[in-house]
């Protein structure tokens, strides 16, 4: 018996619609993994809008993810206020963009933020100077260093260096949104210390991670070749490859990424907080999602597995890095 072309077609179309379901299925099914002797952080970016644009959706699935997973800190990778910064340690957006945003108990723990472009055209020490204000709020500098025992074993460590990228940008110093601000900072003082931080490192540090605002690759169209994303590559790629750097982390682009180009450093972007913008491939692309969400990292003494989360808490992505 012969089978018509729209009997075939239908049989095209329903398994089509199938496969969709089943996707879709796995997709809500997915949910956050908690892994319970791992050092368990929250990686975020991009997010200071007074709660508008998925702000506050975000906010609340990050307080539901940082319950399940027990997280031991939160990671912010930089531009924490729209439009230009705040001007103060008073501003009145420490209350509208953030304490009033990220209210979930599970949130009230230590914050390490890094700083961004937006951050640079208001007064980026203030938000140092906000850290003597906040309990949770921890940026005792421009760039700085955290050292974290694994499941509170000090043999087992990660550490990670929280920089400034800003500086390293040579069209900011022309800028007059940002000049007056990277002026202030030592750009060559700031890479010596890097260097410093990272060869000295102990031998419990099983995990050397640097955290940026500015990606060094990136699949969003307008940002993969774009003056400040090459002007950060050119100033840290070789250094991060010498001293052998498990993962750079960064926000800037308003999407969920990561990377593997060559060399050992995995590249990751956490910068959808609260806004998503359309992105493309590379063909070292490992995830290039337009989502809304956030990362999740937790580190074990000899694995780093990484999750993202979208602002529905389905885990859109995973991965692990062995050592």
């Amino acid at each position: 018996m012969k089978t018509s072309l729209l009997q075939k077609k239908t049989v095209k179309v329903f398994i089509c619609i199938l496969s969709l379901n089943f996707a879709a299925a796995q997709t809500k099914d997915s949910s956050v993994k908690k892994y319970s002797n791992a050092l368990n952080f929250i990686v975020m970016g991009d997010w200071g809008r007074f709660g508008e644009d998925h702000q506050i959706p975000v906010a609340k699935q990050m307080g539901i993810t940082a319950t399940a997973i027990n997280r031991d800190f939160i990671i912010s990778t930089g531009d924490n206020f729209y439009p230009v910064g705040v001007a103060s340690e008073y501003d009145p957006q420490w209350k509208s963009s953030y304490e009033d945003i990220y209210t979930d108990f599970s949130l009230h723990w230590n914050w390490y933020p890094v700083l961004g472009n937006h951050d640079y055209a208001g007064n980026p020490d203030a938000q140092v100077a906000y850290s003597k204000i906040s309990r949770r709020w921890n940026m005792p500098a421009r760039y700085y260093s955290e050292t974290f025992n694994i499941n509170g074993d000090p043999s087992q460590q990660v550490l990670i260096a929280f920089i400034d990228t800003n500086p390293l940008i040579p069209e900011f110093y022309k800028s007059k949104q940002y000049a007056k601000n990277v002026i202030s900072q030592d750009s060559t003082a700031q890479k010596k210390w890097l260097v410093k931080t990272l060869t000295e490192a102990p031998k419990s540090v099983k995990w050397k991670l640097v955290v940026g605002h500015h990606p060094l690759f990136t699949a969003t169209l307008k940002r993969r070749e774009a003056y400040d994303t090459k002007a950060v590559r050119k100033s840290l790629k070789s250094l991060l490859d010498k001293y052998e750097v498990d993962a750079y982390i960064a926000g800037h682009d308003h999407d969920l990424q990561h990377l593997l180009p060559e060399g050992k450093t995995h590249y990751f972007v956490s910068g959808s907080a609260s806004e998503a913008t359309p992105i493309d491939r590379l063909p070292f692309s490992k995830l290039a999602s337009s989502e809304y969400g956030f990362m999740v990292f937790s580190a074990l003494a000899n694995t780093l597995h990484v999750q993202a989360v979208n602002e529905k808490g389905e885990v859109i992505y995973t991965t692990e890095i062995k050592k």
